[in-house]
């Protein structure tokens, strides 16, 4: 397979990555810096993701009606845009505003670079071309801490959202050069009702819980938007299984390969994002570190993850889509609680070290789920696919944020005082349980599920014994 392919559209991955990891580490400069406590800008947070979570249901069918390489393209020049009106607001309204606009083109732009990677690579070698899109996109989180911390502290935070612009440039100059024309495809009309309803629903529940516990609203607020969420996701549901071509497909969910992944990788993902909001206020404000400490040691969970990209396809093969996936999420589990062990009196090297093996263990289980979610879907329901698979794990990354975020709230009025290390500490072991109970949905798949894109061949024992499954 073309190389270049899947490390230009990795560009996309770059960028978002880099951004999550950067703002992550700048939030209680930005905050200090806009007139908002750091929990408040979780909304930020939780914006871009919402953002996501509403629009990505669209770049399928958008590819299929105008071309994955056009809407590629155009989702660069928007998240370029986003990133630049980050840089120059100066307000929290402003700001939150500026990163839904990223997310706007964020959602276009992963999930079909996503798309045209399985569409161009045959299914023996997808774990492979998935394992390429990731490397440069795990440059982003490797540089993303200290690179944001440092221009943070002996700089400005508003240069730090100009990092993706001169990359942004790069990949669209090239994607126009290298990537192949897909073939148009002709998709039925657009579903505009379960595009609305998802959105509702999507934004109501994310927003309702990053807002319930804040003083500046009432509870009441937080409350409705929760219940108008909850409403409009049974609403789907029941709109989508009489619908011919919903937005989002719940059909897909038959696939029993799918709908284990799509499920552990839901609720895996609530960890994910928490970890990236948790840990940087917790050494900046917990251990009273500067935003460039700080970075200098939450990167190293990023070095953890890119060295599994050179290890997955050997070991898929040699332990299959079910036994990796139940071992990555335990370890992840382990990891995330031990961070609630840690103390300013902690060694470096003891934290370095878990976060290390935290990163190894949550790209393993990324890189194993993203493809057993295509394991055995057919081309024609690929674009679906991607959707249904960005969507969750979209809206499981802003829950974790938002879950967080109310744990530390939640704390801080029992305590009636400012953020102690010991609420971080707390939030940690509570936000671990979600990557233990990501395993579950994977204890009852058979060994060999996924053979034909892990490459795994169990013994001829059990073999016979993951037949009967």
């Amino acid at each position: 397979m073309n190389r270049i392919v899947p490390l230009i559209l990795a560009v996309s991955q770059f960028m978002e990555q880099m951004d999550s990891t950067v703002i992550s580490t700048s939030l209680p400069a930005i905050a200090r810096d806009i007139g908002a406590g750091p929990i408040t800008l979780k909304l930020a947070l939780t914006s871009y993701m919402v953002a996501l979570a509403i629009f990505i249901p669209l770049s399928g069918w958008m590819a299929d009606r105008f071309g994955a390489k056009r809407i590629f393209r155009a989702a660069i020049i928007v998240f370029v845009a986003g990133s630049v009106l980050c840089a120059f607001s100066g307000s929290l309204v402003a700001f939150v505003l500026s990163r839904f606009l990223q997310g706007m083109g964020g959602a276009m732009m992963t999930p079909v670079a996503r798309l045209v990677l399985v569409r161009s690579a045959p299914r023996s070698e997808l774990v492979s071309a998935m394992a390429l899109l990731m490397i440069p996109a795990l440059v982003g989180p490797l540089v993303g801490p200290p690179l944001g911390g440092f221009i943070t502290t002996y700089f400005s935070w508003h240069w730090i959202f100009l990092i993706n612009v001169p990359v942004g440039i790069a990949g669209y100059v090239l994607s126009g050069i290298y990537l192949p024309e897909m073939e148009l495809r002709i998709p039925p009309p657009v579903d505009i009702l379960g595009f609305l309803l998802g959105g509702i629903a999507a934004a109501g529940v994310v927003f309702g819980l990053s807002v319930i516990s804040r003083a500046a609203l009432p509870p009441a607020v937080g409350i409705a938007s929760v219940s108008a969420g909850i409403t409009a996701s049974l609403l789907y549901i029941f709109h989508a299984r009489r619908h011919p071509a919903p937005v989002l497909d719940l059909r897909l969910f038959r696939d029993s390969a799918f709908r284990a992944a799509a499920i552990g990788s839901a609720v895996f993902s609530i960890s994910v994002g928490a970890v990236p909001f948790l840990m940087p206020l917790m050494l900046q404000i917990g251990f009273g570190l500067n935003p460039f400490q700080s970075g200098l040691i939450t990167f190293f969970g990023a070095v953890g993850a890119i060295t599994t990209k050179f290890l997955a396809r050997r070991v898929l093969a040699f332990a299959g889509f079910r036994t990796t996936l139940i071992v990555s999420a335990v370890g992840a589990a382990a990891m995330t609680f031990a961070n609630g062990f840690f103390t300013p009196a902690t060694p470096y090297l003891v934290m370095i070290s878990i976060l290390l093996i935290a990163g190894f263990a949550r790209s393993f289980f990324f890189t194993s789920v993203n493809a057993l979610s295509f394991a055995d879907i057919e081309d024609a329901d690929a674009s679906k696919a991607t959707s249904m698979s960005a969507v969750l794990q979209q809206i499981s990354l802003a829950l974790g944020v938002a879950v967080a975020g109310a744990i530390l709230e939640i704390e801080t009025a029992i305590s009636i005082g400012p953020l102690r290390l010991q609420d971080f500490q707390v939030a940690f072991m509570i936000i671990a349980a979600a990557n233990l109970l990501a395993a579950i949905p994977f204890l009852a798949m058979a060994k060999n599920a996924g053979a034909s894109v892990s490459g795994h061949r169990p013994p001829i024992g059990e073999r016979e014994t993951t037949a009967g499954k």
